[in-house]
């Protein structure tokens, strides 16, 4: 069951129109009127997500954002404002916010945007378990393995977890890269901090940059206003980027520069922003060869794989086929309702 915390004072439209986009028994809407009565649910019961408004009778919602980032700063925090306080709503997304929604709320978009924050609030929070044996069944998120293989996977998380280096995880398609990504977040310096993932092969490449770095309003047609980009709002946390080996050349030039200096622009705009991000970053590609080929800039290859995990095959962990069929069949037993 999703959990969502309001924290708005307008005790009628907005609390109706979240309750109809996320109805029982699905999600539990929680409403808190005041932001110290939001504060105080919060410390009660953690949320998935936060729907924050701006405008509160006892103090800002910035100021209400900025205590819930010090108690957990992995909660996605989305805010909720009229549009002639959209500076506000900007401010925050730097800060870290997931987002920002205008009122009157459109039903749709809060929930394709709810929908994405409560898949990066599981990300953060579903643990990934290394495990020797079958995990139970309710563990989702387990790294399953107890070949050679998967043994020095295990020693090569814990050496490079707590480093808060760049990591490049390598492997094909399938193998697990982002499990083990969340496992050196979790078990590193910045696990209570936010993590957030980017697959560079699932978005267009116009739009990649805009993604990674966000954009000025009118950088671009379409481009109606500010855009605020994953580094910027992952400041303090942990990015990762999948299948970094397809990101075009142009943009490589980019986070070459932000690994060096922790800095960069965004599309449109001169402002020199600074951030501090620790990055995963993971391919079914190599590299090596690509960068050799042309197609990879050298120089970002050998900065990212500062430290590189190889995943193996699965034909190449022939031992650890009874684990994981076993942890598949009570996976899918669970999930279908039957026994077995």
């Amino acid at each position: 069951m999703a959990h969502l915390l309001l924290i708005d004072d307008d005790p009628d439209l907005i609390p109706d129109q979240v309750r109809r986009a996320f109805p029982a028994p699905a999600h539990r809407v929680e409403v808190a009127g005041t932001g110290a009565a939001g504060l105080e649910h919060v410390r009660s019961e953690p949320p998935d997500v936060v729907l924050l408004d701006l405008r509160l009778p006892d103090e800002s919602g910035l100021e209400v954002y900025q205590q819930l980032r010090q108690f957990d700063a992995r909660i996605p925090v989305i805010f909720v404002t009229m549009a002639k306080t959209a500076d506000a709503a900007i401010e925050a997304m730097k800060q870290g916010a997931y987002d920002y929604l205008f009122k009157p709320l459109d039903l749709n978009s809060l929930r394709r945007v709810v929908g994405e924050a409560l898949e990066v609030a599981r990300r953060m929070r579903q643990p990934a378990v290394v495990t020797q044996s079958a995990p139970d069944p309710d563990v989702d998120g387990a790294i399953i393995g107890s070949c050679p293989a998967m043994r020095e996977v295990y020693k090569a998380i814990g050496r490079v977890a707590a480093q808060d280096v760049p990591v490049l995880i390598t492997g094909e398609s399938g193998t697990g890269k982002e499990l083990v990504a969340r496992a050196v977040y979790q078990h590193g310096p910045r696990g209570m901090a936010p993590f957030l993932a980017l697959n560079c092969a699932a978005i267009p490449e116009t739009l990649l940059e805009s993604e990674m770095f966000g954009h000025e309003k009118g950088a671009f047609t379409g481009a109606e206003r500010r855009r605020i980009g994953k580094f910027e709002q992952c400041h303090g946390g942990t990015l990762f980027l999948d299948e970094v080996g397809d990101m075009p050349l142009a943009l490589q030039a980019k986070i070459l520069r932000v690994l060096q200096e922790q800095a960069f622009e965004r599309a449109g705009g001169n402002e020199t922003v600074r951030t501090d991000v620790r990055l995963i970053t993971a391919s079914n590609r190599d590299l090596k060869a690509w960068s050799d080929a042309g197609r990879f800039r050298p120089d970002l290859y050998y900065r990212l794989g500062v430290f590189t995990i190889h995943l193996p095959s699965l034909r190449e962990r022939g031992e650890d086929l009874p684990l994981l069929v076993r942890h598949y069949l009570r996976r899918f037993s669970r999930e279908l309702e039957c026994s077995g």
